[in-house]
């Protein structure tokens, strides 16, 4: 198995490396075998942090989230596997008649549930998966911290939070003693730049926080896949790419390709490069559908982006 170089997750004590596997379409566009054989390639490649979620997808009729840790834990009972990998998980997006929010009574329940699914007696980065401005920042940390010392959960991080309310969570840990956060997950790409640099990029250099990054290739379409509206049908994700075809993104989109093709590597795999690149990122998060396209992008981790492309790739995303 290949060493990869790991990098610290905060102050959490988790060591990983340079690329996420996003675990959102396990039982979405990615059946049972299928995503059995895209883990062991993971892990087989020498990588180890594998993202999900407990709402995962519950937007599928039928669904009432708990898919996607369902596969991974089926993929940890039969593989054998755990002591490989760092489990994320997150909590908070409404599950419908399962609650939602961040209240010390939903985490509970929601940890019970996500250790259930996973086949796992531990969690190893508990998230947030989105503010609760209905419950107070102190009584959210204390119910994770109790998870923390039991040793159900390993460390904990905040999703899709703002600069002011996380950078108030931070206080609020030191103020109180309470567990912190170690890591954001923002969306952040190359489309996507605006919502994480500046003030909550700040935040996290300043206390320190690992940043691993959500719809790292912009919902598929960095990698080239969706270039018109009749692209878009390609897949059931195609349309959350629609968005980005607009002139800046095909401008990022041509400069990805010409970077892409003088690295001879694929687009997607110069896209997480760039991530990859960029100060305070700890690994991007991409999903993939089938080991092929996992090969493709964990290419990026290969990639040295010299000071052309970096020139090339940040130009075109201004």
């Amino acid at each position: 198995m290949p060493v990869r170089p790991r990098r610290e997750l905060g102050k959490s004590g988790l060591k990983v490396a340079p690329f996420a596997l996003g675990g959102n379409v396990f039982g979405w566009t990615v059946d049972e075998p299928t995503g059995f054989r895209i883990l062991d390639a993971f892990v087989d490649a020498g990588f180890n942090l594998i993202d999900t979620a407990d709402v995962y997808s519950i937007w599928i009729d039928g669904h009432h989230g708990g898919e996607s840790e369902t596969i991974l834990g089926n993929w940890l009972r039969k593989s054998g596997r755990r002591e490989e990998v760092l489990l994320a998980t997150k909590v908070g997006m409404d599950m419908g008649p399962g609650g939602q929010g961040l209240s010390p009574e939903h985490i509970a329940r929601s940890v019970t549930g996500s250790l259930r699914r996973l086949r796992t007696d531990r969690i190893d980065l508990y998230q947030a998966h989105e503010d609760d401005p209905t419950t107070s920042l102190e009584d959210t940390l204390r119910a994770f911290g109790q998870l923390v010392e039991q040793g159900t959960v390993r460390a904990i991080g905040a999703s899709n939070y703002g600069a002011e309310r996380l950078e108030e969570a931070l206080w609020a840990s030191e103020r109180s003693g309470l567990a912190r956060y170690e890591s954001l997950q923002p969306r952040y790409n190359l489309i996507d730049r605006q919502d994480f640099e500046g003030p909550l990029e700040e935040v996290c250099r300043k206390h320190g926080l690992g940043v691993i990054t959500y719809s790292s290739l912009a919902s598929g379409f960095l990698t080239g896949k969706y270039r018109s509206k009749d692209d878009l049908t390609k897949s059931p994700r195609g349309a959350r790419a629609g968005r980005h075809l607009t002139d800046r993104g095909h401008r990022i989109l041509a400069a990805v390709d010409a970077t892409a093709v003088r690295l001879d590597a694929s687009a997607g795999a110069v896209a997480l490069a760039w991530l990859m690149d960029r100060p305070g990122i700890t690994a991007p998060i991409a999903s993939v559908s089938s080991t092929g396209q996992l090969r493709e992008l964990l290419r990026a981790s290969e990639l040295t982006l010299d000071a052309a492309a970096r020139s090339t790739l940040d130009g075109a995303s201004a």
